[in-house]
């Protein structure tokens, strides 16, 4: 049996909501370290060659001031400022490309997630048996493994860049100034990305290790998730005995219109429905009153004690009864049906005053359409 503080339920929105605004979202240091290192190192093979013949362009300048050049600090202004437009072009672009290499990183799990409340200082962080937990725990003992993983990769990736680039980094010295320059940031930028993209598989690990790790830290168990939705829903006993008073209200209100009402149509036994009918204005018949069992019974024995007349037809009670609501106008499909039905009713209390005819029995064949039917 598990254990009622097992973590085993997967996180509510509420949970994961809660746990994005502290900040608390899935991140891969190595994705975004790998990303960064690998756009560096795409940026450097792309600008290399710009950023080295500006270079070149800067230091020719720079170091071939006249006398004069050298005692005019106006003169000395402008060659600053050229040399900084010339190099400070390709530089900036480099720069943008690590910017967007670092932000999408740094988002590619996880999302974007802007929050000032993980930045918030943490007595907890500061306690030192935490600390000694988090060292030794499964993550550290992961973190470990990473950064060993890191170092003999990484190591092994550098010797066998040095090895591959060997023999044209020697023959350097051969070649003419500014080429061999230009020659120099093409093998760095190929050495560099290659020992960048030895990080991949760092990273293709970290990254489901984080998710996984993120999803684990954010279950909850069985007694939380049930705590969340009494205090998100309300405790289920208050709210059933809200519900409870609603019907005793609701009922209590139909109970009085019953007195009012012009007719009580029946099933006989099971279902009661009473309806009214303003003869002066423009409405439909409304039904004021409806209940099925106990309450049908009720509605009937209040029918009756105010001579409110009793009408047995059970498939236009069911009817009435499952396509209308209360203190609602009846469905214009049963506008025929109810109106034989109501016909009948004032015949039957002028025939009880004296002044008509006894009217004919009900028709048991109301027109009733079969989709309301029940």
């Amino acid at each position: 049996m598990a254990d009622a503080h097992e973590k085993t339920e997967d996180p509510t929105s509420k949970r994961q909501s809660e746990a994005k605004d502290k900040g608390q979202i899935a991140r891969s240091r190595e994705l975004a370290t790998t990303l960064v290192l690998i756009g560096s190192a795409a940026a450097l093979l792309l600008l290399g060659k710009n950023i080295g013949i500006a270079l070149y362009h800067v230091m020719q300048r720079a170091f071939t001031l006249s006398r004069d050049e050298t005692y005019d600090f106006n003169h000395m202004f402008q060659i600053l400022g050229s040399t900084v437009s010339e190099i400070s072009v390709p530089v900036l672009f480099y720069m943008l490309v690590v910017f967007v290499a670092g932000m999408y990183g740094n988002i590619a799990l996880g999302g974007y997630n802007f929050t000032l409340k993980s930045a918030a200082p943490k007595a907890s962080k500061l306690n030192p048996l935490k600390g000694l937990k988090r060292m030794f725990g499964i993550n550290g003992i992961v973190e470990l493994l990473k950064a060993l993983a890191k170092f003999i990769v990484v190591a092994v990736t550098t010797y066998l860049s040095l090895k591959l680039f060997q023999d044209e980094a020697l023959h350097l010295d051969m070649e003419l100034y500014p080429r061999n320059m230009v020659h120099a940031l093409d093998l760095l930028g190929w050495a560099f990305l290659i020992i960048c993209c030895s990080m991949i598989p760092i990273a293709i690990f970290d990254v489901p290790y984080q998710k996984f790790k993120h999803d684990k830290e954010m279950k909850m168990t069985k007694q939380e998730v049930k705590d969340e939705r009494k205090n998100s829903e309300g405790d289920p006993q208050v709210k059933s005995r809200i519900r409870r008073l609603q019907f005793q209200a609701a009922a209590k209100r139909m109970m009085q219109a019953v007195p009012t009402a012009d007719v009580v149509v029946t099933n006989p036994t099971h279902y009661s429905v009473a309806l009214k009918y303003d003869q002066h204005g423009n409405r439909a018949p409304i039904m004021v009153a409806k209940g099925q069992d106990e309450m049908a019974m009720h509605i009937r024995t209040i029918a009756t004690a105010h001579d409110v007349p009793l009408v047995a037809s059970p498939m236009l009670a069911r009817a009435i009864f499952y396509s209308t609501e209360v203190d609602h106008e009846i469905p214009a499909k049963l506008f025929m049906a109810v109106a034989q039905v109501l016909a009948y009713v004032y015949q039957l209390k002028a025939y009880n005053k004296g002044k008509g005819r006894k009217p004919a029995p009900l028709s048991k064949n109301l027109p009733i359409p079969p989709e309301l039917r029940r």
